[in-house]
């Protein structure tokens, strides 16, 4: 079993030692200098440990701790009702190039490249008789491919930025401190030649259990991430960041399309689906031995975020301080506080209704039996029993159940309570805005996604197998179109999701035709797979449709009407995206010290 996992988060500044609780009190002569470091094992443990703690902890998106981002609110799949979180200012447009969330994100990626390079630089010097040679050459590769992970998340943000792959002493010459952005595939070619060079000395289960910790199935898979952002609109030929160029000239998004690119995505993810599929890696299927093939559908599509380090899970963070789990939980007034939340991230009128019906057909189509009006007795596949629903949310496929509490549903955790807990999200409801006008949902649903039993910390999946899959897919329909791998790991994904494949049927669930409509039919399954996972916010500025997903009306139910008034279709707010969203600014402070610095277009 794997029982074991990697604790990753460690308090107080770069190096710390469990041994050294009476650090700070020792006389100057005692302090721990950097050749110190290397001379011990749990010296260097403890430096390695902290070039992990950069990790962004996505569970923490309400405050924006632990360099989380605004990436599930800042997208069309939910709104937080609190104002003070940063997605509100990037859904208004409002935000600046001298916020705090702009440059934390920055300066923390950063600071924990400086560390891997150090720690790169020094790991072959260490004590031999503390760190044997093996156990350097893993070390360094994990650190290599940690540097790698950063320079990633800093792209698929800020767009090209400084390539930094040595430590500067502080009496380096401007020439080198001060370094202009280089070109966006020259990034991605860094990053790929790192995470490349890291998986030869890295293994494929973590050693000891230490679940978290790079291996070489996680080399590969961000290598796929980098390849597929790579290839896509945003930075393939993207003549809107024609612009874009470092003061003597260079251009740094290139300004033509090369197909190439999704091949070499493609051939990423195959290799990587060779190297690991099923053996280290497999979609999830629930265990339980349900006769009910819905039931085992919404219980695998559930448990795959929450069954801890499965086999679908490729990169989780471990040990993340959970912070989502009040924001998804409903008020609960009247209830044991072990069922009260605040339920304050809503999720959008547009993502309950990408969710397929359960004969695998979308919404729109006139022969998926979808109803817009009235209530009907119907048993979720959370329930206990059946009970009057909006006629909108049932016979949805699995994953609707998986994603969203909508009003008048059964709470997934009962605790103590004598009578049934149900969420009523109504004016005068138990969540309803009578109970708060804060901690209450924005649009009358709550992501109900990746809500467990146990709030306490735990592994945060951030990438796993059914991304891939969907990877793979879109890679091929753009160099490929009609490549038989597409369908098959397209239809992989619906099967496990327990709707109908493409194909199937009996004539309704129609392959797509054309590259254009599978195209929109993976980005479908993407949205609907993928929800609330921090993936929507990154697909829909790398397809460069955020300009028209993102702005506009956003809908809800009536938060303000009790009974059947509540179902009313709300404007809940106006939301704004500018061509300039599409890239974070480059943050001011380092506009002003790097005068070889450019910003980002309309910023």
């Amino acid at each position: 079993m794997k029982t074991k996992i990697l604790s990753i988060i460690l308090a107080g500044g770069l190096f710390v030692s469990s041994g050294c609780s009476d650090f700070l009190d020792q006389i100057p002569d005692n302090v721990l200098t950097v050749e110190d470091i290397f001379k011990s094992k749990d010296y260097v443990d403890d430096y390695l440990t902290q070039i992990y703690a950069n990790i962004p902890n996505e569970l923490s998106q309400r405050l924006g701790e632990q360099f989380s981002g605004p990436w599930t609110a800042g997208s069309d799949e939910a709104k937080y009702n609190w104002d003070f979180n940063y997605a509100n200012n990037l859904n208004r447009s409002t935000w600046a190039t001298t916020d705090g969330t702009v440059s934390n994100l920055w300066n923390n990626f950063y600071k924990s490249i400086r560390n891997a390079t150090d720690f790169i630089d020094k790991i072959d010097g260490a004590n031999e008789a503390e760190v044997n040679t093996a156990m350097k050459s893993r070390y360094k590769a994990e650190a290599r491919a940690l540097r790698a992970m950063y320079y990633y998340w800093l792209v698929r943000i800020y767009g090209p930025v400084p390539m930094v792959n040595k430590v500067l002493p502080v009496d380096a010459p401007l020439s080198e401190v001060l370094l202009p952005r280089s070109s966006f595939d020259e990034c991605i070619s860094f990053i790929v030649g790192e995470l490349d060079q890291a998986y030869n000395d890295l293994p494929i289960i973590p050693v000891d259990d230490e679940y978290g910790r790079i291996t070489k199935g996680i080399v590969k898979a961000f290598k796929v991430e980098a390849l597929m952002l790579n290839a896509s609109p945003l930075f393939n030929g993207n003549a809107d960041m024609a612009g874009l160029v470092n003061k003597d000239g260079k251009q740094l998004i290139n300004q033509s399309y090369d197909a190439n690119k999704w091949k070499a995505a493609a051939d990423a993810a195959k290799e990587f689906l060779d190297l690991f599929v099923p053996v280290t890696y497999d979609l999830y299927v629930d265990p339980s031995t349900t006769s009910d093939p819905f039931i085992k559908a919404y219980l695998s599509t559930r448990n795959v975020m929450s069954a801890e380090w499965n086999k679908e899970w490729i990169f989780a963070r471990p040990k993340s301080m959970n912070r989502s789990e009040y924001d998804k939980t409903p008020k609960h007034v009247g209830y044991t506080t072990a069922v009260q939340g605040a339920g304050a991230l809503g999720a959008t009128q547009k993502m309950v209704d990408a969710y397929f019906m359960a004969n695998g057909l979308s919404i729109g189509n006139q022969s998926s039996g979808y109803q817009s009006t009235g209530s009907s007795d119907f048993k979720a596949p959370f329930d206990v029993k059946a009970r009057s629903t909006y006629n909108q949310w049932i016979n949805r496929e699995p994953r609707f159940y998986v994603g969203i509490t909508y009003n008048r549903s059964y709470w997934l955790f009962q605790g103590s309570n004598t009578s049934e807990v149900v969420s009523v999200m109504e004016l005068s409801g138990n969540s309803g805005r009578k109970q708060s006008t804060s901690d209450v949902s924005p649009t009358g649903y709550i992501v109900r996604k990746n809500v467990v039993g146990n709030s306490n910390d735990r592994g945060n999946v951030q990438l796993r197998l059914a991304q891939i899959y969907l990877d793979y897919a879109e890679a091929l329909n753009e160099y490929d179109p009609g490549n038989s791998n597409i369908l098959k790991y397209l239809n992989l994904i619906r099967e496990r999701a327990g709707i109908p494949t493409y194909g199937s049927g009996q004539g309704q669930i129609s392959v797509p035709a054309t590259q254009s409509l599978m195209r929109e039919a993976i980005r479908k399954e993407r949205q609907v797979e993928l929800a609330f996972e921090n993936v929507r916010y990154f697909d829909a500025r790398r397809w460069k449709i955020a300009s028209t997903e993102f702005a506009g009306e956003v809908y809800g139910m009536n938060m303000f009407g009790d009974g059947n008034a509540f179902y009313g279709k709300t404007l809940i707010e106006t939301r704004t995206f500018r061509q300039r969203d599409y890239l974070w600014p480059i943050p001011n402070d380092e506009i002003l010290k790097n005068e070889l610095m450019v910003q980002n277009p309309g910023w």
